[in-house]
């Protein structure tokens, strides 16, 4: 399992280590960004040898750029090559409902689809691996997280980041905080519920695909029946067979939007228009370099 040394992890760890005793280990992630990152793995190491857990510091260097979006990736690196060569099956993470229902409402904001309105799934994959990703403590309040490491008469670390306004998961959850008229278990479940929407949309897809895209010497052709939200993930799906890269959601609406005018659209590598046949995707002919 994956343990900062903050209060949700923590919790983790102490009712992992009750609830499977000798069939867990866990790893700190030292980001380096805060001189009290590498104090806060060996705090971590202190607990999980007093609880019998064997335990692993991976030390990591961030690319420059967005420093939150670099910090992530170089995590789950680092925690998939440690579950490799470990041989350890699956990651457990502490994401609560409370973190469950700040993603709603983040992704609410930035005009989401059904797919990011799902917010965080129970089960998945390890980001950039195809690793086993669990997620037990979804139905559980950070309150109640932070009561048992209390209880435990431990004092976990705070990380400076889960308040700074500069944030907007921070804003989102400073917000939440004082609206208490807002049920936090609602809105996570309700993210239940749009991943399980999401779940038939991808069902819905398969079937579209089976049934009405072709394959083609040059290409596909897709001749569209279902609803907006299910073609559109057909096109995705087809941008990504023929040219490789997932494509951005709005670049698929753009898309669509055209095909529906009837107007021919580049997107990616490929050349999308309209036949007789139906919609037709192939790649763009390779520019020749000038003289």
């Amino acid at each position: 399992m994956a343990v900062s040394g903050g209060p949700d992890s923590l919790a983790l760890l102490l009712l992992a280590a009750a609830a499977l005793p000798g069939q867990v280990e866990a790893a700190t992630v030292d980001h380096g960004l805060r001189p009290e990152n590498a104090a806060e793995a060996v705090m971590v190491a202190r607990v999980c040898a007093g609880l019998g857990v064997p335990h692993t510091i991976l030390p990591v260097t961030l690319a420059a750029g967005n420093v939150q979006a670099e910090a992530r990736t170089a995590r789950y690196a680092a925690l998939s090559g440690w579950m490799a060569e470990c041989a350890i099956a699956t990651l457990a993470t502490a994401h609560h409902a409370d973190d469950q229902a700040e993603t709603l409402l983040l992704r609410l904001n930035r005009g989401s689809g059904v797919a990011g309105l799902a917010g965080i799934r129970s089960t998945g994959r390890v980001p950039g691996s195809d690793l086993a990703l669990a997620r037990p403590l979804l139905s559980w309040r950070r309150e109640e997280l932070g009561a048992i490491v209390a209880q435990a008469g431990l004092i976990a670390a705070l990380d400076p980041s889960n308040t700074d306004d500069r944030f907007d998961r921070a804003r989102i959850r400073k917000a939440l905080a004082d609206a208490d008229w807002l049920d936090v278990p609602a809105l996570a479940a309700s993210a239940g519920h749009l991943a399980d929407a999401d779940a038939a949309l991808d069902w819905a897809a398969a079937r579209e695909w089976q049934d009405c895209v072709t394959r083609g010497p040059m290409g596909l052709t897709y001749r569209p029946q279902a609803p907006r939200a299910i073609a559109l993930r057909v096109l995705a799906r087809i941008v990504i067979e023929l040219d490789g890269e997932a494509p951005r959601g709005l670049a698929v609406a753009r898309l669509f939007d055209s095909l529906l005018a009837r107007q021919p659209m580049s997107i990616g590598a490929l050349v999308a228009r309209v036949t007789p046949e139906g919609w037709s995707f192939t790649r763009a002919p390779m520019r020749r370099p000038k003289k």
